[in-house]
């Protein structure tokens, strides 16, 4: 099973890369962040498309922010929307959505950002963190958590640790809270478990030429439960599919489980994967 997890930032704005990315990786689970779009807005604009392709679809949208979706080839049951006793901000807002895939309970997760340390929203992303561990400690053995986690696990996930100092993201209690949510069913942290000592981001500022300096961050995470870590075959982002006119700022983590079609490859290094279709007609998105 392939499983991948992708910030789209607007998937109104990504419909031309999103269904040739779909076609050229093949991925049998894929979850969404900041889809922006309200749930039958979601399903008129792609419901057709993803069903021939052969997916079915979880999704939690708001109109304009947020939204989260589990698109899947192996099954969705057990749908769950939001984190049972997290806060809102101050209503609920349409971050997580969970279901049982292939055997799996995963977790598309759209953390809180925290905007600035010990604001409000700081701390709200805090006490949200603590009400999805105790889901996910309470939960089954096989579990996927992944998602813009909004957290850089540690300093060698990111570019350089002193551009972030007084910034969310990097901070102690921040980091703590994930570790504590790791700690809760023995997440292991699959990208990193299989590339300790290689630079890997997932995310890069669209200004400055962030990405082609290649300043970025690790802050998109695939943590997996040990019975499912240990059937990881390959673990990589997919910095491909961040290239180009109009990407999102963030780009794929890609996780092969049982086998890896396109063998175990560099932690950042695009493989072949399908054939890429011929391009349609389209007018993609600017760079914002």
């Amino acid at each position: 099973m392939r499983l991948a997890t992708w910030n789209v930032n607007s998937v109104k704005q990504r419909i031309p890369r999103l269904l040739a990315w779909l076609d050229e990786r093949q991925p049998d689970v894929v979850c969404l962040q900041e889809t922006k779009l309200a749930d039958d807005a979601f399903t008129a604009l792609l419901g057709a498309e993803l069903t021939a392709r052969g997916y079915e679809t979880a999704l939690y949208g708001e109109v304009q922010w947020n939204g989260v979706a589990i698109l899947s080839k192996v099954g969705i049951e057990d749908v769950v929307t939001g984190v049972a006793g997290a806060p809102g901000f101050p209503n609920p807002e349409a971050r997580a959505v969970a279901a049982t895939c292939g055997g799996i309970r995963v977790h598309a997760l759209y953390v809180p950002n925290g905007r600035e340390p010990d604001s409000d929203h700081y701390r709200y992303k805090l006490e949200w963190l603590q009400a999805l561990k105790e889901v996910v400690a309470n939960g089954p053995a096989d579990q996927i958590v992944c998602g813009d986690m909004n957290i850089a696990p540690t300093d060698a996930d990111v570019f350089d640790p002193r551009a972030f100092i007084g910034s969310t993201h990097v901070t102690p209690p921040e980091r703590q809270a994930l570790a504590d949510l790791m700690a809760a069913k023995d997440l292991r942290d699959v990208v990193r478990d299989r590339w300790p000592d290689d630079v890997v981001y997932s995310y890069w500022d669209y200004r400055a030429g962030m990405f082609h300096q290649n300043l970025g961050m690790r802050i998109d995470l695939t943590l997996a439960t040990p019975g499912v870590a240990e059937r990881v075959k390959a673990a990589w982002i997919d910095r491909q599919a961040r290239k180009g006119t109009g990407p999102s700022d963030h780009a794929p983590v890609m996780v092969d489980l049982d086998v890896a079609p396109d063998g175990d490859v560099g932690p950042m290094i695009p493989p072949p994967s399908a054939p890429r279709p011929r391009k349609r007609p389209a007018t993609l998105p600017q760079n914002r």
